[in-house]
């Protein structure tokens, strides 16, 4: 073994290309002691990153980024890059307010060449890379990198039809483990895991090109024949390939925790300058026995012991949880209710639903365009289909929302899950967004419950007594409401102190204005309060008892341009609107509140302040 090497002294990624292959070994070992050490007190994606350590190292010794451009996919698989990309300092700081993101993020360093948060996005945005790259004569590389996952999604297929006939420098770098947030599944996971069997193609090329390579002037000649004559070898061994059907060259499969065999399909793939797929087997979690052990678990984890890989906090129940328990008994009563996830069963708390009724469960893959015409189709026939998505996922379903289940009137729930902020993984997953957009869809209900009670009731309303398009929008976490000071409703809550100051909101956010009024109180100052459930639409009710007060002050932790507040301020001329103007970072949620000035505190201060004037 060489000279010990310090991950922090070291200048990177330029010093990767001078260590031999054993330096290479001790520097992905280093590497996951920092991945664990850091995401063991800040939380965070740690199963995919562990097992993209040696790919990361290969990639950056045989390419040159920032020259050549690396597109994760996702992102979350990025922090060796980071890591690599001069940022292994302040990589403690990770997902913390202030500190190194947990997504690429082009602003926090010239080796991100793009933003990533949201899956199967990496070949249309590494294509478009490319062709600029190539229309500016540079002949430098894009390499996209994605996990098996993102094959489950359609804009995935929508890229490699373009990229595939496209006259770039274009690698994609295919990283198979099997895994996504939840299993794959699908006909894409199918296929791919036949891929993986297929081990012998690479041994066999590698050893008949050695092969005659020592053989005396024949050899070469042959090499290079065989080669021109579309990889005989391959065709022997793999036949053929979707990729190849696409028009990709393809390298693969190869060992992902195998630095020599990453180096070597690299610079193959590389060598070709046109679109080439090189398919990478690894082992998520790969390196700490409980995250290989249990790779779905510590995908997204929070702080943990690093000896025991016990999390710090165990929660029991949840939002998430309480629905998943909900929508259960109800499917349990009722034949026609159908679940659906885009690969976020346990995220989404649906593992409940499918394991007692799995033949009513659905699993789509990440594919969320697909997961809401597929409840369209569900209920035209007179099902109930209940969609479990997060927030910043179901944005990319807006048109199937609009144009397969709303103009056709027929009755699905979607149940918005991380509505709201999400603290730590940024603005790429923030759910400030669905409420302007869904806002915009006729006939549409939205419930934004405060509490595990007021989940279930507006749960089952939207089921059972509704029509049309529902969607029931909850945070994340635990309930942290005060029993005692919430009665559950599906529809409002006044609360009449004899004040002339009405405070609304809804939601997580009605805890902070009970705060706020008992602080206000402390000052002498009363105020009565509107806490809103069925948020939209907005009642005549609702606007008749916001134009009795002589002042309105509203609260959401949504985007202001098309939030609620806003739409009552047509209605309303003495209202003021706090809401959020913008993406919102990375940092913990109630910092993040306190900033945009939806804490008790600020609450309480905004009002006063108001009331002094």
């Amino acid at each position: 073994m060489d000279k010990k090497l310090d991950l922090f002294k070291m200048n990177l990624p330029e010093d990767l290309k001078a260590l031999s292959e054993d330096e290479c070994i001790q520097l992905a070992g280093e590497i996951r002691k920092l991945l664990i050490s850091t995401v063991s007190k800040n939380g965070g994606h740690l199963a995919s990153n562990l097992g993209t350590v040696e790919l990361t190292i290969a990639i950056h010794r045989i390419f040159e980024s920032p020259k050549d451009k690396i597109v994760w996919d996702v992102g979350h698989q990025a922090y060796s890059h980071k890591i690599l990309t001069g940022r292994a300092k302040d990589f403690s700081s990770l997902r913390t307010e202030g500190g190194i993101s947990g997504f690429p993020r082009p602003d926090e360093s010239e080796h991100d060449a793009f933003i990533s948060g949201h899956s199967s996005t990496s070949i249309s945005a590494a294509l478009g890379i490319a062709t600029a790259m190539k229309l500016n004569h540079n002949s430098h590389h894009t390499v996209a990198v994605l996990g098996d996952g993102a094959f489950t999604g359609g804009e995935i297929y929508e890229g490699m039809n373009n990229a595939g006939k496209s006259d770039t420098r274009l690698v994609i770098v295919l990283n198979y483990n099997e895994m996504s947030i939840s299993k794959n599944v699908g006909a894409a996971a199918k296929y791919l895991s036949t891929m993986r069997t297929k081990e012998g193609y690479m041994k066999t090329k590698t050893a008949v090109e050695r092969v005659l390579d020592k053989t005396p002037l024949v050899g070469k000649p042959i090499k290079e024949v065989v080669r021109s004559s579309k990889n005989v070898v391959k065709d022997m061994v793999l036949h053929s390939t979707m990729f190849e059907d696409f028009g990709f060259e393809f390298v693969g499969p190869i060992d992902g925790h195998n630095i020599e065999e990453l180096e070597q399909g690299l610079s193959t793939a590389k060598s070709y300058n046109r679109p080439t797929i090189v398919l990478v087997n690894t082992v998520k979690g790969h390196g700490y026995p409980p995250a290989e052990a249990n790779s779905g678990e510590y995908h997204s984890i929070g702080s943990f012991e690093i000896k025991t890989g016990n999390p710090d906090v165990v929660t029991t129940d949840s939002f998430s949880t309480v629905f998943g328990k909900k929508l259960l008994d109800l499917g349990c009563a009722n034949k026609r209710i159908c679940a659906v996830t885009a690969a976020m069963k346990y995220g989404t708390g649906l593992q409940y639903f499918a394991k007692a009724l799995p033949h009513r469960f659905f699993d789509v893959g990440i594919a969320e365009e697909h997961a809401v015409t597929f409840c369209a189709g569900l209920a035209s026939m007179g099902m109930i289909p209940v969609f479990a998505v997060y927030s910043t996922f179901l944005q990319r379903g807006y048109d199937q929302l609009l144009h397969d289940l709303a103009i056709m009137g027929i009755h699905a729930v979607i149940g918005v899950d991380r509505a709201g902020i999400v603290g730590e993984d940024g603005e790429t997953h923030q759910g400030i967004f669905d409420i302007p957009f869904l806002t915009t869809i006729p006939n549409v209900k939205i419930y934004s419950p405060s509490s595990y009670a007021e989940l279930e009731l507006c749960l089952q309303k939207a089921i059972e007594k509704d029509d049309g398009l529902c969607v029931v929008r909850y945070p994340r976490g635990a309930d942290k409401s005060d029993s005692s000071c919430i009665k559950p409703t599906t529809s409002f809550e006044h609360t009449i102190n004899g004040s002339k100051v009405l405070v609304v909101t809804y939601g997580r956010l009605n805890n902070n204005l009970t705060e706020a009024a008992k602080l206000l109180a402390q000052k002498g100052v009363v105020i009565d309060t509107l806490k809103l459930v069925r948020i939209f639409p907005i009642t005549d009710k609702i606007i008749e008892i916001m134009r009795s007060y002589d002042k309105v002050y509203f609260f959401e932790e949504c985007y202001k341009y098309g939030s609620i507040g806003e739409k009552a301020a047509a209605n309303i001329p003495n209202i003021e609107c706090t809401a959020l103007d913008g993406f919102v970072k990375h940092g913990s949620v109630s910092s993040l509140l306190d900033e945009l000035g939806l804490s008790a505190r600020k609450m309480a201060d905004k009002i006063l302040n108001g009331i002094e004037k």
